[in-house]
């Protein structure tokens, strides 16, 4: 029942994709993560996903049905619908705030081959 820094929390980890639990409300994550480079397609069957940029500039690849590209920066936020297939990516780095049901996998329910620097996890309590 202490206020979380989250600077502080991003100071503490430089592993990309690989989000940290900073706070649960109700059933759901609220998670940081860093990215880099390419995450993988995938999807969550059964939920949305909430990104908030940090920090950054993020791209997030959509397939609905029609594949196109949303690019997100500082201080934006997007909900990529359930059921919806995609590739979040950042070409310089970012930040990033997500909301998930707490057990969400990363790479989500369906996904492409997953490459090595991309952590296959329900996120890392702080």
């Amino acid at each position: 029942m202490n206020p979380i820094d989250l600077n502080a929390v991003l100071a503490s980890f430089d592993d990309v994709w690989s989000p940290r639990i900073v706070s649960r409300v109700n059933d759901y994550d609220i998670r940081l993560a860093r990215f880099a480079g390419e995450h993988v397609w995938h999807v969550h069957q059964d939920t949305d996903e909430f990104f908030l940029v940090l920090d950054g500039e993020i791209e997030i690849g959509l397939r609905d049905p029609d594949e196109r590209v949303v690019t997100l920066e500082k201080g934006q936020v997007f909900v990529v619908p359930k059921g919806t297939f995609h590739k979040p990516s950042s070409k310089a780095g970012a930040s990033v705030l997500l909301v998930e049901p707490a057990g969400t996998l990363s790479v989500g329910d369906d996904h492409d081959e997953v490459p090595d620097h991309v952590d296959v996890t329900t996120g890392h309590l702080v």
